[in-house]
């Protein structure tokens, strides 16, 4: 008997965001047992930098050849998703096995961010389907549903004590082929317009267009800070413990609450865009983020914890609610047929600046001993402001 699909838009929406909560769980799953791979398999202090990394590459490289094949609009976009998710599930999964070392864990979580590359922007692909009206809060929706995701793996991690790291990878493996699979079964195919045709410029055709340029660029600005303090987030808390050594910190549990209130941004951003306009609603939420970057150095001074984690949480909710804001405006602005390419080529290249960012926050971080150094995350909100600046149709 063939299960029916709904094509109930709320219920739509519920099936997608919980698809794409469980399959980007898997995107910080290697950061949050860091401390566990470290002694497990003798990884060196610094590692935090270069696992990271390790994934944003894969993504990278990942969304380049997606992009350039034009696989999202090739292909059912479902399909693409599940098989992805199956995929990023196992290399995940395998980190586990005995015998791994620094190449192996690393060449792991490569592939699992190559994966990567069919879960997040096919499935903003879907909802842009989906939700021709009314785009903005369900992008809200969706870009939540990978905050809470990519925190998850923390809040897993803070039960070490009686859930070992194994178990936090082993849950994020099994979650992720679930999300895969209710979004192939459940999730209906549209009858929007499809690239039947193999178009290899069509990556760099999109760029053409000014009006889809100026939102790229503020969301290159926006990806420049965000996974570089999501990645520092726990290097900040422990800088904040030294400085302040009476001071007790839960740093698992916080980074999961700084990253997860994120979500509520996203979505409550969204439901302001249908107020004040998308591009608006974008602007403040860089330039407030922007501020805290410039602003970190200075809060970690002070002695009132409540006033220091506070900021975090005000930082963690604006750093990421303006990025379903801006996949929105590069969606709008696409054209229809290589809406997927579209996102898929800008997602490839915004986490291509995430490398520098991070990179960069890696070797400032050893080699010199200032909290000054979180100053630089500003550089490209700055960029981005710039460009939304520009009074153009969007």
């Amino acid at each position: 008997m063939k299960l029916k699909k709904r094509t109930d838009p709320k219920f739509v929406l519920i099936i997608i965001v919980l698809s794409q909560f469980c399959c980007t769980s898997l995107w910080f799953a290697g950061n949050a047992v860091l401390n566990d791979l470290i002694y497990k398999f003798s990884l060196n202090d610094n590692s935090l930098g270069t696992l990271t990394s390790s994934v944003q590459l894969g993504f990278i490289t990942g969304t380049l050849l997606f992009a350039i094949f034009t696989v999202a609009d090739r292909f059912a976009a479902q399909k693409v998703f599940f098989t992805c998710a199956l995929l990023g599930a196992l290399c995940n999964a395998a980190i586990i096995f005995e015998g791994n070392n620094l190449w192996s864990i690393l060449s792991l979580r490569y592939l699992t961010g190559f994966f990567l590359a069919g879960i997040y922007p096919v499935g903003m692909k879907i909802a842009s389907d989906h939700f021709k009206n009314g785009l903005g809060k369900a992008m809200g929706f969706l870009v939540g549903a990978l905050v809470l995701g990519t925190a998850f793996p923390y809040l897993l991690s803070s039960f070490t004590n009686s859930f070992p790291w194994k178990g936090v990878i082993a849950v994020t493996s099994i979650i992720a082929v679930f999300g895969g699979t209710i979004m192939l079964v459940v999730i209906p195919s549209t009858n929007r317009l499809k690239s039947e045709r193999l178009e290899l410029d069509a990556f760099i055709n999109v760029f053409k267009n000014k009006n889809f340029r100026i939102p790229a660029i503020g969301y290159f600005g926006h990806m420049w800070e965000l996974y570089a303090f999501w990645a520092f987030l726990p290097l900040i808390l422990i800088a904040y413990k030294t400085s302040h050594p009476n001071i007790s910190l839960n740093i698992p549990i916080l980074c999961f609450l700084i990253i997860a209130i994120g979500a509520l941004g996203c979505v409550l951003g969204g439901y302001i865009s249908q107020k004040i306009g998308v591009k608006r609603t974008a602007f403040i939420c860089l330039l407030m983020s922007c501020a805290c970057c410039l602003g970190l150095p200075f809060l970690i001074a002070t002695p009132s914890k409540s006033l220091f984690i506070g900021y975090l949480l005000f930082w963690g909710f604006m750093v990421v609610a303006d990025s379903p804001l801006f996949s929105t405006l590069v969606a709008q602005q696409a054209p229809v047929k290589v809406k997927g390419t579209a996102l898929t080529i800008v997602n490839c290249i915004g986490f291509l600046i995430t490398i520098g960012s991070i990179q960069l926050l890696s070797y400032l971080n050893y080699q010199f001993n200032t909290n000054l150094i979180y100053m630089i995350l500003a550089l490209g909100p700055i960029v981005g402001l710039i460009a939304l600046l520009k009074k153009r149709n969007i």
